[in-house]
C-alpha cells in the first residue's frame, strides 16, 4: 500500500476512507435532504476513487464507488492507498 505523498500525478488511485455522513435508515451515504426524518448523521467508512489531493491543506477529494457521492476526507482519515486500473465503461 502507498502513503498518500507516494501518490503520482495522471495516475488513478483508490482508498479506504471514513467519514461522517448523512445517511439513510439502512447506513447508506445519502444528500441530506430537508424533511426527510430518516436521515442521521453516522459513521461511514467505504471505497473511494482519489480524483483529487491537497498536499497543503493535507486534504483528497474522492468518489465514494457505492454511492457515487464525493467527500473531502483529510489524509488521517484515509488508508490502504492502491493505484488502480480506470476502465471507462462507456467506451
Amino acid at each position: 500500500m502507498l502513503q498518500i505523498q507516494e501518490v503520482i500525478e495522471g495516475k488513478s488511485y483508490a482508498c479506504k476512507f471514513s467519514v461522517t455522513t448523512s445517511c439513510d435508515g439502512e447506513g447508506n451515504p445519502t444528500p441530506n435532504l430537508s424533511g426527510n426524518t430518516k436521515i442521521s448523521n453516522q459513521h461511514y467508512e467505504s471505497l473511494g476513487i482519489i480524483v483529487q489531493r491537497d498536499l497543503t491543506n493535507k486534504l483528497v477529494r474522492l468518489v465514494d464507488e457505492p454511492s457515487k457521492l464525493q467527500f473531502i476526507v483529510p489524509f488521517k482519515d484515509i488508508w490502504d492507498i492502491d493505484e488502480i486500473e480506470w476502465v471507462d465503461e462507456f467506451a
